[in-house]
């Protein structure tokens, strides 16, 4: 229970107006002369920021966001993962589970950024292997890619997570058009940011346009969610003495053709200092754990002398 009273500024006076929250959530709390304030608890630390006559209010509860050791992160979900158990589509159940492993997250103030991938509808070198034209069965995967976000966005938001969907290919009655500045400043103030669309160009997967959002938006690490527990030697499926490495060099990664993710998207990590974190997803509370700084996955980094 968090109450108390909120301060306003504005036209040179100051007001005040009582508060009272219950939980988590959001409260609007209505002030004089049509001003208003929204009170959040988010538990991310005391934080007032300023939008005209709008406050933010973030209230610093249990767990604070400095005990993460990153703050801004991007996850790089594929199609794949919101499968489920099912061969094709989108398994309700696997988005609930996703939204509750993401929830604890975002309710402790983490900024976080989402890409995700369209393998689960439709997959470009699918269609040009059946002898489609590769740039157009890669936009087919692109629109692939913006049904998944706005599964994942009406998921999160039924579970109090505010969500914002942008597109690298403009569509604006079902998503803002991707802008750099905007994407950071959703970020800043506490919105699940997914990126669609991929790169909005085809020939790039979106392994590239997570490295890519991942440089532009300043995260601190990309973090990629697999099936397996992190990068090993071999396939670990067919190879059940495959070794698993804890850290890893981008040049090894990249030698060693370990298919973590694709050539250019390891790449533009490796030249921008991007470090890449994989891990399983499927285990519970992992990206809890992964923000914290716990040993979880695979990172890859720069090369040590």
């Amino acid at each position: 229970v968090l109450s108390g009273f909120v301060m306003f500024e504005g036209a040179g006076a100051y007001a005040l107006a009582p508060f009272h929250v219950q939980g988590l959530g959001s409260l609007r709390v209505h002030m004089w002369g049509g001003c208003r304030a929204l009170l959040e608890s988010t538990r991310s630390g005391l934080k007032l920021q300023s939008f005209s006559t709008l406050f933010v209010w973030r209230y610093k509860g249990v767990v604070s966001l400095s005990d993460y050791k990153y703050k801004r992160v991007l996850l790089k979900l594929s199609g794949e993962a919101l499968m489920g158990s099912g061969d094709y589509g989108i398994d309700p159940d696997m988005l609930e589970k996703l939204a509750h492993e993401i929830k604890s997250v975002y309710d402790n103030g983490a900024q976080i950024a989402i890409v995700v991938g369209g393998g689960n509808i439709f997959r470009g070198l699918s269609g040009a292997a059946a002898g489609m034209d590769r740039a157009q069965a890669d936009c087919m995967g692109m629109l692939a890619t913006v049904m998944n976000a706005l599964a994942l966005q009406d998921c999160f938001e039924r579970h109090d997570m505010m969500c914002r969907v942008m597109s690298a290919i403009e569509m604006h009655e079902v998503a803002e058009s991707y802008i750099r500045r905007r994407a950071v400043r959703h970020l800043e103030k506490g919105r699940i940011t997914i990126f669609a669309a991929g790169t909005g160009n085809p020939y790039f997967t979106t392994d590239t346009a997570a490295a890519l959002r991942a440089c532009e938006i300043d995260a601190e690490v990309l973090m990629k969610a697999t099936k397996v527990d992190g990068i090993y030697d071999m396939d670990p499926v067919k190879h059940p003495e495959a070794k698993k490495f804890d850290r890893i060099s981008y040049i090894d990664v990249l030698t060693r053709d370990l298919k973590v993710m694709d050539a250019t998207a390891t790449a533009l990590c490796h030249d921008n200092h991007m470090p890449i974190l994989v891990f399983n997803i499927d285990q519970p509370g992992v990206f809890d754990k992964a923000l914290r700084g716990d040993v979880v996955g695979t990172t890859v980094i720069e090369e040590e002398n």
